[in-house]
């Protein structure tokens, strides 16, 4: 680092080429076909096929082809939620043998390895799985007339990695009989499978405020298990039909 200069009281360092290329360079850290290359930045190690979010990939190095989900690719009742609900979530799979670098609006991600497992995840939320994890789209029906474009999830389960993002660190809240959680949906990222979400209205703040704020409708979690959420309220994204 040849040296440092200071703006508005802070010291930010200068490099030169080649220790700004040492310092910001790939780096094969040994995590598997998931790895954090940075905490915004996923780097797949692939040798076979992933599914990813459309749009998501950053660059590539290998033999990749990447291919968006087919109409029929997931089969007909896939098809049918995603027409209703409106969901943000359009699929686009990368096979081959390379690296594959993903990305979502510098959103942070977090790696999770299911073992035999499921989760929940906000659909604006998932970043990318292992061919190997099923998955299907529920829809929370009680808040679809409620929000706009409703409130979408998707379940997935299996033996494998996935990849969630989240608008600065998560926090994960764990729920139990004796104490419910309550959260904003738009800040609401996923959960636990054996936990069911209500919704809860509240009226006196819906009548102060109206009904698009996540105060006066809320997420109810009761029973065993967790809920992650994030300090930052995601409005949800809506496929804009042709």
């Amino acid at each position: 680092m040849n040296n440092i200069y200071n703006e508005g009281g802070i010291d930010i360092p200068r490099y030169s080429i080649d220790e700004f290329v040492k310092n910001t360079g790939q780096k094969d850290l040994g995590q598997g076909k998931f790895e954090l290359e940075r905490d915004r930045m996923l780097e797949v190690n692939l040798d076979g096929r992933i599914w990813m979010k459309m749009g998501a990939m950053v660059a590539y190095l290998g033999d990749v082809k990447f291919t968006r989900e087919g109409v029929l690719e997931h089969g007909l009742g896939k098809l049918v939620k995603k027409a209703v609900t409106g969901e943000g979530v359009t699929l686009t799979k990368a096979e081959g043998a390379g690296k594959v670098y993903l990305a979502d609006s510098g959103k942070k991600i977090s790696i999770i390895n299911l073992d035999n497992e499921a989760i929940y995840v906000n659909g604006n939320d998932l970043l990318a799985f292992e061919e190997s994890i099923k998955w299907d789209i529920k829809m929370m029906k009680k808040v679809a007339g409620m929000m706009a474009g409703g409130l979408f999830n998707v379940k997935l389960e299996g033996t494998g990695m996935i990849a969630i993002t989240t608008h600065y660190d998560p926090l994960t809240l764990r729920v139990t009989p004796d104490r419910p959680v309550f959260t904003d949906p738009n800040a609401t990222v996923a959960w636990s499978e054996n936990l069911v979400p209500d919704i809860k209205t509240d009226i006196s703040l819906k009548t102060l405020v109206g009904r698009s704020s996540g105060e006066s409708l809320q997420m109810a979690f009761k029973g065993d298990g967790f809920v992650v959420i994030q300090p930052y309220e995601e409005i949800p994204y809506v496929t804009p039909t042709a």
